[in-house]
């Protein structure tokens, strides 16, 4: 289990006003380390026989097709292991953790999606016929606008929800009280959220909720493993990430937009968090990332 003993944070780039994230990609290898957020996260993978998955404490080798469900907060990660085709196809689509509220769940209609959300607290991998069935819809999402992405999103769900032959991965469930049901945290996500591009003093953060800076620091650290300004650069690089892909800026400007008055300091702090320097991330990436 020592694949286990860092488990990486994310902070992905949805902000409070999205509603999904859709990530299309081919490559030859995994790199991302094993991770946890409070996003909910559905993940296709083709051509990816011998990848190792890593779902809460269950580890697998893959077939060629796969599509499992993560629920929030639930530690998880795909590793290259044994896996040699190269050209892995690896759709992800991740979106908030309320997006579909206690309320709109309720409904009738809705229970087969309320219940396999339940059931993601675990993770959960679809049945080969069920990813099949599905297949052709997810390949074309990347490329769907509006609100035809949504409702087609809120489709796949609903028929997945309905599959049969699921299994859940996970033997243990996570506490969802780690991270979002925190009346600071969520002050903190907001404000940190609204305010990314300009600076960020621990002190102004700690007197906005009322705590001295070594506690709000010793806070942070409890709840989301870094320290306030480790959260705050990976906010910031969460963002610079998807401008680098999808906006035709210059990276000078994308570093000051993300809040680096520092050009070497955001090429330092985006290549200990991404292993490449920002130009080799965009030279590098084939494939779509969007935010809807």
């Amino acid at each position: 289990m020592g694949i286990l003993k860092k488990v990486h944070r994310e902070i992905t780039p949805l902000s409070p006003e999205d509603s999904f994230l859709v990530f299309d990609r081919v490559k030859d290898d995994f790199d991302f380390p094993i991770h946890f957020h409070p996003e909910y996260e559905l993940n296709f993978i083709s051509n990816g026989k011998g990848v190792k998955r890593v779902v809460g404490d269950n580890i697998e080798e893959i077939n060629d097709l796969e599509l499992v469900l993560v629920g929030p907060n639930l530690h998880h990660g795909w590793l290259t292991h044994n896996c040699e085709g190269g050209d892995i196809h690896e759709i992800t689509i991740q979106f908030h953790q309320y997006l579909f509220n206690d309320e709109f769940l309720s409904r009738k209609i809705m229970k087969p999606i309320k219940d396999m959300f339940d059931r993601s607290i675990h993770g959960i991998l679809f049945s080969e016929k069920a990813v099949s069935d599905v297949k052709s819809r997810i390949l074309k999402l990347s490329r769907t606008d509006g609100m035809d992405y949504f409702l087609e999103i809120v489709s796949i769900l609903y028929d997945l929800a309905n599959s049969r032959n699921q299994r859940l991965l996970s033997s243990y469930t996570v506490n969802r009280e780690n991270f979002e049901n925190s009346d600071k945290i969520k002050t903190v996500y907001e404000y940190v959220q609204e305010n990314f591009s300009s600076k960020i003093t621990l002190s102004e953060i700690s007197e906005l909720v009322n705590m001295s800076n070594v506690s709000f620091n010793r806070f942070m650290k409890k709840r989301t493993g870094k320290t306030f300004v480790e959260y705050v650069n990976d906010v910031r690089i969460g963002y610079a990430s998807m401008w680098l892909l999808e906006k035709d800026r210059s990276i000078s400007e994308i570093a000051f937009n993300c809040g680096f008055n520092n050009i070497a300091n955001f090429n330092r702090v985006f290549k200990k968090m991404k292993n490449c320097t920002p130009s080799q991330y965009k030279s590098e990436f084939s494939g779509i990332k969007r935010i809807l």
